[in-house]
């Protein structure tokens, strides 16, 4: 568990954490590979989320997704990106929060995960918590404990060298 004072300097920034859904690029469950190929190369993430009408959360989906729809054994068939769409390749096993956050989890899912998809209970995508955005919190954390805390170590180290 972590202890409730790092906890609430962690969370001094929780505006900060989300990026909201309205500034998250997205793909719907029914866009053409080919719009998704395009979509994924033009913002240069390596995976975005997917929506079904309504902002419902579907999955996530990246290049490489993409990309194995389009391999033939001797070939690149680009013309099959057409015949698919989004919802024949989306990752629906996906880890996701819900706001509020509980930091444990965040922080254990970001290990993995460049960002976390966050959706409501109803199912909303409304939007995104980055590890960049987590990474800034530790580093506000580690300059400014000591401002706010006395630390006072329990075990005085011993001095290992004879």
């Amino acid at each position: 568990m972590i202890d409730p004072a790092i906890s609430n300097m962690l969370m001094e920034n929780k505006e900060h954490f989300l990026i909201p859904a309205s500034r998250v690029a997205t793909l719907e469950a029914d866009n053409s590979l080919t719009h998704a190929f395009l979509v994924l190369t033009k913002v240069r993430y390596s995976k975005i989320p997917v929506v079904a009408r309504g902002d419902k959360f579907i999955g996530l989906i990246s290049m490489p997704m993409i990309t194995d729809t389009m391999l033939g054994l001797e070939k690149l068939d680009v013309d099959t990106l057409d015949e698919h769409c989004v919802n024949d390749v989306v990752d629906k096993q996906v880890a996701t929060i819900e706001n509020p956050y509980d930091i444990e989890e965040v922080m254990h899912l970001l290990v993995d995960n460049p960002f976390l998809p966050v959706v409501s209970k109803e199912g909303e995508f409304t939007g995104i918590v980055t590890r960049r955005e987590w990474m800034k919190s530790f580093n506000f954390l580690a300059h400014n404990l000591d401002k706010e805390f006395e630390l006072v170590p329990k075990v005085k180290a011993e001095n290992t060298r004879d």
